[in-house]
């Protein structure tokens, strides 16, 4: 069979690979000059930033893709995990660290910090967690999701209902089980992991939580874009075919059914099956000329979804400065939390007083010289564009910065004082560098109980198309993306043999 893969990105590239080694003949178009997408650690003078993904959950769905198509990932690079995996800090001068795979030692932390009846709501709030991804994990996420219907033949569904609770919110869940505000602010902040509200996004998102804590947290020597490299290195060993710096400008179609695709300078790829690892509304509304009818549904939902968080970040090169150094993973929360998702959200502006994250490797990889370190400062944001917030202004964007750079201060981090290099990455940034519309990180968000069907299902409408990555199902994030590549080789075909050529 002759696939067409476009994009470079994760999932394109682990279904590309997959396919592949399977004996399929895979070609793969990628607009830019490199391979990796949203995952990147690029190196801006003596300094390496992880300017993508800086976590890597779920390490397993990479290590059973290496596994199934050559050398284990643990003989390719050092694997490392984060402990504490985060370090909370709250605007009442409190703060807790999450230890890394150990519920017993993270309630250890709430209980010595908050109490001990603190400690028993995060306790029972992660049991349920864990019931959550019980239920939720084969049906909703490991498998083809293709309509709510497909979830009725299973004898357990009323059950299953009652634990994932479709119509509740993140914060109603988080209401429930959580008293202390201080716990419901680091519950509300998985709906981000979505790029969510987490008043409108499902309380099954709670289940991060639990993979978190249950599968770890972990980071890849010299950076998760190492991890970029090995799928890429993998895909050329099993036989993929890359062609960089060559845009796709529209997928044919006859009668329904894919036929390959048309690159911008008029080339005609003729193919048996395409794989998009572009964002839905791109593949949707840019790439697919006419087929009103057949996308009608697609395109609605698509509409109805909504775009996810975008993120303004900084990039800080600095010389360390013999103070206790910060933990890998640091989040600093704002006294009123809500107004962030309103900003975001509602009014599509720049949020005054943001919930800071603050990712500061301790890799000497990541540096030229031991004296210095490098940290990458996240904070949420309103898509770019004429329905969100206007970012190519520079100079707001310095302003924003020096603001964000103010806020860590009053929060006792240094950073002014022994600052090297600053670069400012912003909603228009993303865009333009990787094609997410609006700088969107996670494609549409996952507000609404129906958030999951309104996604881009892995099988196309158009017969042969298939989406793959993190606007398609299962979402966006490190180890969905991979799911999503496995997911759409099966459905290609990976069970079968090739096609002769």
């Amino acid at each position: 069979m002759k696939i067409v893969v476009i994009g470079a990105g994760m999932g394109g590239m682990t279904a590309a690979a997959r396919l592949a080694r399977s004996g399929h003949s895979v070609t793969l178009y990628e607009a830019s000059d490199t391979y990796g997408g949203k995952l990147r650690t690029e190196w801006i003078g003596k300094f390496a930033f992880d300017t993508g993904p800086s976590l890597l959950t779920l390490p397993a769905v990479y290590k059973d893709f290496f596994i199934r198509t050559g050398k284990p990932l643990g003989q390719l690079c050092e694997i490392k995990a984060v402990d504490p995996s985060f370090d909370y800090r709250f605007a009442d001068g409190t703060s807790l660290t999450f230890a890394n795979l150990s519920r017993h030692h993270t309630l250890n932390g709430i209980r010595n910090a908050y109490g001990e009846d603190v400690s028993r709501q995060w306790e029972q709030m992660m049991k349920r967690a864990t019931k959550m991804w019980d239920v939720s994990r084969e049906p909703f996420i490991e498998s083809e999701l293709r309509s709510p219907f497909s979830l009725l033949k299973r004898t357990t569904l009323i059950r299953d209902i009652f634990t994932i609770a479709p119509w509740k919110s993140l914060r109603d869940f988080a209401n429930e089980q959580l008293p202390d505000q201080r716990l419901r602010y680091i519950l509300d902040r998985y709906a981000t992991y979505s790029g969510s509200d987490p008043r409108k996004a499902p309380a099954v998102l709670a289940t991060i939580a639990y993979v978190e804590e249950a599968f770890g947290a972990w980071h890849i020597k010299g950076g998760l874009g190492t991890l970029a490299q090995l799928v890429y290195q993998r895909c050329i060993d099993v036989g993929v075919e890359f062609h960089f710096n060559s845009s796709v400008a529209e997928i044919t179609v006859e009668k329904a059914v894919a036929q390959g695709v048309r690159l911008s300078d008029g080339t005609i790829v003729r193919a048996d099956a395409v794989i998009a690892n572009a964002d839905a509304a791109l593949i949707y509304n840019q790439l697919i000329k006419g087929e009103k009818r057949k996308l009608r549904k697609v395109r609605k939902n698509l509409k109805r979804a909504g775009a996810s968080i975008a993120g303004f970040t900084l990039l800080l090169g600095l010389r360390k400065d013999g103070s206790a150094p910060l933990n890998h993973h640091t989040i600093l929360f704002p006294q009123d939390y809500d107004a962030e998702f309103d900003s975001i959200f509602e009014a599509k502006l720049p949020v005054q007083n943001p919930t800071i994250y603050i990712c500061a490797p301790n890799d000497e990889q990541m540096v030229k010289d031991a004296s210095l370190e490098s940290w990458s400062v996240l904070v949420n944001a309103p898509h770019h564009g004429i329905d969100g917030f206007d970012w190519s202004d520079e100079n707001f964007a310095r302003i924003y910065a020096n603001s964000i750079i103010d806020q860590i201060e009053a929060r006792g981090i240094s950073v002014r004082d022994r600052l090297e290099s600053l670069t400012i990455r912003t909603p228009a940034d993303l865009e333009r560098t990787v094609l997410a519309p609006g700088g969107s990180i996670y494609g549409t968000s996952s507000n609404g109980a129906r958030a999951a069907f309104m996604r881009a299902k892995n099988r196309s409408p158009i017969k042969g198309l298939y989406c793959v990555g993190g606007s398609a199902h299962p979402g966006g994030g490190l180890p969905l993306v991979g799911m999503s590549g496995e997911i759409v080789a099966n459905a290609v075909g990976i069970a079968q043999s090739a096609r002769p050529k």
